[in-house]
């Protein structure tokens, strides 16, 4: 049992059951025990690969298209450049590279992580060094002026709440103890939800609907300030348009376990819901795409050629390497299709590149 298994269990034994989104919070970010305060989860040593880490490709087709964005908004100076969560910090070092090619694109640049763990704090600094960097809790503290954002697997670590249809009711999911003390999920006693109501039209009775409050607040934040400020955000998620079905996950060891069963030592996740985040950005004054595909965004970047210049100095074992990265970057059957992307940009500024406009 985990310590913080052993927090929990006594708090719901005082408090009741907890609601699936605290129970999350607690996993992930407890000051003491929280997964995220308490490692490094990234890459071959830790819980699970994410896309910066699988070739650096990845961050350099998106520092192009911030740097094209960059030229058709007139090439403010300065501007924020953004990552929340942003992991060892590769990302944003392969967009610095890359942006490298811009004239002026560097020297206008002013880097803003939002970064609650300060373990990976000490990576990102370590990874960054050379660069002058900010890091931030939240964005309430970034200073004013264009914001061009890249989040990529930050929203899907967002607390989430599961409701289960009952009729025209929803039952929401909670922690509980089982007859033994041990942590289970349950549910709460169905009502009627007035936030949910329309999906009663796309449901039957036992669906599941996921919510992430944070996830359009969130995007809802940024976009305000890109509709007034100029600038672009582009998240990169898997996930799907519109929630259904659970899809409350944890890994461990690059393997899925119950999300019960060790918390605070597994990464807890869920599928985003890109339908919220268009609504909260156009609530907000900004423009957003259409949602593409990872594959799609990445090879109309450019990804392929990017690939196969690489591949001329490369051979044997690395050579394959480099081939399996571009494919599971790009085809549909790995993180091509999996994974989705939505931009948010300026409401009479051009499409970002790569990007499907939305149909009239």
């Amino acid at each position: 049992m985990t310590a913080l298994a052993r927090i929990l269990e006594r708090r719901i034994a005082a408090e009741g059951p907890l609601r699936l989104d605290h129970y999350m919070a607690e996993c992930l970010l407890h000051p003491a025990h929280g997964y995220y305060a308490t490692r490094d989860p990234f890459g071959q040593a830790g819980d699970f690969i994410t896309a910066p880490e699988i070739s650096q490709m990845f961050g350099e087709m998106l520092g192009l298209a911030l740097a094209q964005v960059w030229l058709d908004q007139g090439r403010p100076a300065p501007f924020l450049l953004v990552e929340p969560g942003p992991g060892r910090g590769t990302l944003m070092a392969d967009v610095l590279r890359a942006i490298r090619a811009v004239p002026g694109m560097t020297e206008a640049a002013q880097v803003h992580l939002i970064e609650a763990s300060p373990t990976l704090r000490e990576v990102q600094r370590a990874r960054l060094a050379g660069h002058r960097v900010q890091w931030h809790d939240s964005l309430e503290t970034l200073p004013e002026g264009p914001v061009f954002l890249l989040a990529n697997e930050f929203l899907d670590a967002l607390p989430i709440r599961q409701f289960e249809r009952r009729g025209d009711a929803w039952a929401e999911r909670q922690v509980g103890l089982d007859a033994q003390g041990a942590l289970v999920p349950g549910l709460a006693p169905p009502v009627p939800l007035a936030a949910l109501a329309h999906r009663l039209g796309d449901t039957r009775d036992g669906d599941i609907v996921e919510i992430c409050p944070g996830a359009p607040a969130f995007v809802g934040q940024v976009a305000a300030r890109i509709a007034t400020r100029g600038g672009v955000a582009i998240f990169i998620d898997y996930g799907h348009w519109r929630s259904l079905g659970d899809t409350f996950q944890a890994l461990r060891a690059h393997r899925p376990e119950s999300p019960f069963a060790n918390p605070g030592e597994a990464d807890l996740t869920a599928h985003v819901a890109f339908e919220p985040l268009a609504q909260a950005a156009q609530a907000a004054g900004a423009a957003c795409s259409a949602m593409t595909p990872q594959g799609v965004l990445l090879e109309r970047l450019g990804i392929t050629g990017r690939a196969q210049a690489l591949a001329r100095n490369l051979a044997g074992s690395a050579l394959e390497a480099h081939i399996a990265a571009h494919r599971r970057l790009t085809h549909p059957e790995e993180m091509g299709h999996l994974f989705q992307s939505l931009a948010v940009y300026p409401p009479l500024a051009p499409l970002p590149p790569g990007f499907d406009a939305v149909r009239a």
